[in-house]
């Protein structure tokens, strides 16, 4: 496989990362969520909206097959632009892949927390305890430092190299500074899942996960359109006598 496909794969599952975090955000909103404090109602919750919760742990492990792809390949082409900078390109690739795998330990205990309401059985407390587990690792503070340890080194990586244009990174680098920024959300605490700034408000999954999700679509558009590796001339050293 030469680089353009290369390229155009992994463009395309970028893309398909998109299309499938906008597929699944809507299933968030579905039924009247009560507080998590209220164990008793929310394993009824968790019991009514059971197959819509599976469905969200089904699309979020295609999300992550996609993505996988996604920074395999994005790796690939710093290393082709500049294979000074592979030390980066490996920086990104394992921080991305330790985002997704706080995403499926996520998903594993909200995933369980919907089997143990099937035959209408569920055990409050262990509904309540799976789901807050998942609190600080789904849209929470640990998947905020892994995603911005991304966004960071890919956004470095891009600027470095000249393998995706500049504006590209200043993206991710705001996009790695809210991450930081929401980070400390978790001392907010969940008594209120209203206000913009806690462990369960709204404010921290805008701001930390919107922002990645759109470098990801760009990039992978970018990435489809692209028909080499070749860094800018502007992003090259000159050379020097001494070379």
């Amino acid at each position: 496989m030469n680089d353009q496909k290369v390229f155009r794969w992994t463009g395309a599952f970028g893309v398909a990362v998109f299309v499938l975090v906008v597929m699944e955000f809507p299933l968030w909103g579905v039924g009247n969520a009560p507080h998590i404090n209220d164990s008793m109602a929310y394993s009824q919750y968790m019991a009514k909206i059971k197959d819509v919760a599976l469905t969200r742990v089904l699309l979020d492990m295609c999300i992550v097959v996609s993505f996988v792809i996604f920074i395999a390949g994005f790796r690939h082409l710093i290393r082709k632009a500049r294979p000074e900078y592979e030390w980066v390109a490996t920086l990104a690739y394992g921080a991305g892949l330790l985002w997704m795998a706080v995403t499926l330990v996520a998903d594993s205990l909200m995933g369980g927390a919907a089997l143990d309401t099937l035959g209408g059985k569920a055990d409050p407390t262990a509904v309540r305890a799976l789901v807050e587990g998942a609190l600080l690792m789904l849209n929470g503070p640990m998947a905020f430092v892994t995603t911005g340890l991304f966004l960071g080194s890919a956004g470095y990586a891009s600027w470095a190299t000249g393998a995706l244009p500049r504006w590209t990174a200043w993206l991710a680098y705001i996009g790695a500074a809210l991450c930081a920024a929401s980070v400390p959300a978790m001392y907010g605490g969940t008594l209120d899942q209203t206000r913009f700034y806690n462990a369960l408000g709204w404010g921290p999954i805008i701001v930390g996960s919107f922002p990645p999700i759109l470098w990801i679509l760009s990039a992978g558009i970018l990435m489809i359109r692209k028909r080499d590796a070749t860094a800018p001339q502007s992003v090259l050293r000159t050379p020097t006598a001494g070379d």
